[in-house]
């Protein structure tokens, strides 16, 4: 007599994975795709001198979070559709618009190209570091997001408090809280991902896309502040 197997209980874990790694390597894909708009944005301001609110920073901020918040919204509304990607390239294009300063700021120093340069390598390592631990890891990370809000939330308002203190020690201690705040992001987002806690690419990408963004332009601000050369 031949043993049959009953392999039914199998095929919906199968399926689970499949999907699990369809919305990986789409998020993937998008994120490539997201950095094309943020250079462009980032050179058309350097080339128009875009400068957000120069002579009142705080209004600045406020229109930067209202319009940030607008294209969130936009995003989360049209996620299972094109237009959510469109809306997604579109948002990453006005972010590279609102980091032209900093890079204009970076090319202006004698080393500013060096530094960007290694801002985008140490991003890409802290990138690769968070994807090895959070596809490897066996922990539960779901906990993480919470206290990172809260983390989020405090470097938001030491950051508009620091409009008015002026305080060079305040700036570094923020950007290197938010380089840590946004690697942990990084490690609990790709780690939904993974396990299957997000399962729209969209989504996902987003979040990936922001403590990416806030990664790089942080450590290039650590950079510039504790190794820039003089200004050309």
């Amino acid at each position: 007599m031949i043993p049959s197997f009953d392999n039914s209980a199998s095929l919906p874990r199968a399926e689970s994975a499949l999907a699990r790694n369809r919305v990986l390597r789409n998020t993937y894909w998008l994120l490539a795709a997201s950095m094309a708009p943020t250079v462009l944005g980032a050179w058309v301001g350097m080339q128009f001198g875009f400068n957000w609110f120069a002579g009142s920073p705080f209004i600045g901020v406020l229109v930067f979070l209202g319009i940030a918040f607008g294209f969130f919204y936009a995003i989360e509304r049209t996620k299972h559709s094109v237009t959510g990607v469109y809306l997604l390239l579109g948002f990453t294009f006005f972010m590279g618009l609102m980091l032209s300063r900093l890079i204009g700021l970076a090319v202006g120093m004698s080393n500013g190209p060096q530094l960007i340069g290694v801002a985008a390598a140490g991003t890409g390592a802290v990138f690769f570091a968070m994807a090895s631990i959070a596809s490897t890891t066996k922990r539960d990370l779901s906990n993480m997001g919470k206290f990172l809000m809260i983390g989020v939330v405090v470097l938001i308002v030491a950051s508009v408090a620091n409009i008015w203190l002026q305080m060079p020690a305040l700036m570094l201690t923020v950007s290197a809280l938010a380089v840590g705040i946004f690697s942990a992001f990084l490690l609990y987002d790709l780690n939904r991902i993974i396990t299957g806690g997000e399962t729209n690419y969209i989504s996902a990408t987003l979040s990936v896309y922001l403590s990416i963004y806030n990664i790089f332009s942080n450590l290039l601000v650590l950079l510039m502040s504790l190794f820039g050369g003089n200004r050309d």
